[in-house]
């Protein structure tokens, strides 16, 4: 989870890029009148002035790679020299000769050692600038126990063996105190469990001109992205829209906190189909609409846009519900049982507005994750036509066009029964409201991290209706 008062700090900066972007960037920087030496300077002397602000002069290592990332750690190595610290510095391997980072390294002139587990373990403090965010391949065994014999390490780029692009490991990666980063951030710094190996996250200025970015494709997900509709002076409850809950008749605690959750979220009116469990809900919250009409009958009222199916309906029902409301072609935000009810299935998904399963569910209905959940999200959404919510501490939202946001405002108590039938509900009561899919589950995410963060440690699910009303203001 990122600090409110972080991601505010990103504002205008909440395009991620992948290690091959930022690579595009970088040759790109030039022509735009920014040098490659000049960006590397700039890198060196952010990482130096981080770890000024945070650590006290101290024996220092900086273990440098033969790419650019180890020309960052030759220029931090140097500033930091300048500054009166004991700094000195083990080379992998050289530099390409006539890079950028061969000038770097020519410019060192302090001490060397050897590129040993002994000497990461003698120092107070190892800057990590081997590999940078584009590691395709396992780390070998030596500098996997080089790195991991390091008491404090701070990153740059990110911890080496970390996968910029899907925040896999690559056979090791070091638990990093600090990670410096430029320009943007990339998506293995928000994906687990690249996300837990960073420590504490700087995103530096290097003087990248905005031009040298290509047209991204994934984004933090923060209100940059979207704007929650607010009421109209003329507004009514039938112009903020309808949610209509299809209830279970066992588990209808699902059902009541979806309902409850579109209500808090803005939606004009809210109905629980209760199908033949009326006296069940209606003992529930007084605001709820609950109905036993059939669900061809509820769908003779083109009123009745928006629905939510699959919170503990169960999944014989789901089977029976879902193709009756696709087939009808409403927006429909599918969850749970309705998804379960898809196991293997994944074209009877389609024409469904958003899918928000848990890795279970993905599982069974997609197949195997892997490593790269972006990646498998994004071919979800595009297999189906729906905006795909994959659920999680890194919570990915992915458009059939490739769009994808990741989720960073969640706190891990979220981690609760019936807090995923509450996101349903909060995405399906911003889609009433006119929401379009992807910008309603990306919205949605964000305000129940974030409620959750605002009710506290011991939450649960029910916290989450109270505390959303404050997040939305």
């Amino acid at each position: 989870m990122l600090r409110p008062d972080w991601l505010a700090r990103l504002a205008g900066r909440t395009e991620l890029l992948t290690p091959d972007e930022m690579a595009q960037a970088d040759a790109a920087a030039p022509s735009l009148g920014v040098p490659g030496p000049t960006l590397m300077a700039n890198a060196g002397r952010a990482v130096a002035r981080a770890v000024r602000a945070r650590f006290q002069p101290c024996r220092t290592l900086v273990l440098c790679g033969p790419g650019n990332n180890g020309g960052d750690g030759y220029v931090a190595a140097r500033m930091l020299a300048e500054e009166g610290w004991p700094v000195v510095v083990a080379t992998l391997a050289p530099p390409r000769a006539g890079s950028d980072a061969a000038e770097a390294a020519r410019r060192w002139h302090g001490p060397t050692v050897p590129f040993s587990a002994v000497e990461a373990a003698h120092a107070a403090l190892v800057i990590d600038a081997v590999f940078g965010a584009g590691l395709s391949r396992d780390i070998s065994a030596d500098v996997a126990d080089t790195l991991r014999a390091g008491r404090q390490v701070v990153a740059v780029d990110v911890p080496s063996g970390v996968d910029g692009a899907t925040g896999a490991v690559r056979g090791f990666a070091p638990q990093a105190a600090l990670t410096v980063t430029f320009f943007r951030l990339k998506p293995g710094h928000l994906l687990l469990p690249g996300a837990t190996l960073c420590g504490e996250l700087v995103l530096a200025d290097i003087g990248m001109p905005s031009g040298a970015m290509a047209r991204p494709r994934t984004f933090l997900n923060t209100p940059a992205l979207w704007h929650v509709p607010t009421p109209s002076p003329e507004a009514h409850k039938y112009s903020r829209g309808h949610v209509t809950v299809l209830g279970g008749a066992t588990m209808t605690g699902a059902a009541r906190l979806a309902a409850d959750a579109a209500r808090r979220a803005g939606a004009g009116m809210v109905t629980i189909a209760a199908q033949g469990n009326a006296s069940v809900y209606r003992a529930g919250s007084p605001g709820l609409i609950v109905s036993d009409e059939t669900l061809p009958e509820l769908l003779t009222d083109p009123r009745r846009h928006v629905w939510v199916c699959g919170p503990g309906l169960g999944v014989d029902a789901a089977k029976t519900a879902l193709p009756v409301l696709l087939g009808a072609g409403r927006c429909v935000v599918v969850d749970a049982d309705a998804l379960t009810a898809c196991a293997g299935n994944p074209e009877a998904l389609c024409g469904a507005a958003v899918l928000t399963p848990h890795a279970g569910e993905f599982a069974r209905v997609f197949g195997t994750i892997g490593d790269d959940r972006l990646a498998a999200a994004r071919t979800a959404a595009a297999r189906t036509g729906a905006v795909v919510l994959l659920k999680g501490s890194d919570t990915i939202i992915a458009a059939p066009d490739g769009c994808a946001a990741i989720n960073a405002s969640a706190p891990p108590w979220l981690a609760t029964a019936g807090a995923g039938d509450v996101l349903t509900g909060i995405i399906a009561g911003l889609l009433a409201q006119g929401m379009r899919s992807w910008e309603a589950a990306a919205a949605g995410a964000f305000l129940h991290g974030r409620a959750a963060d605002v009710a506290g440690i011991g939450m649960i699910a029910e916290d989450l209706l109270a505390t959303l009303r404050r997040v939305l203001t």
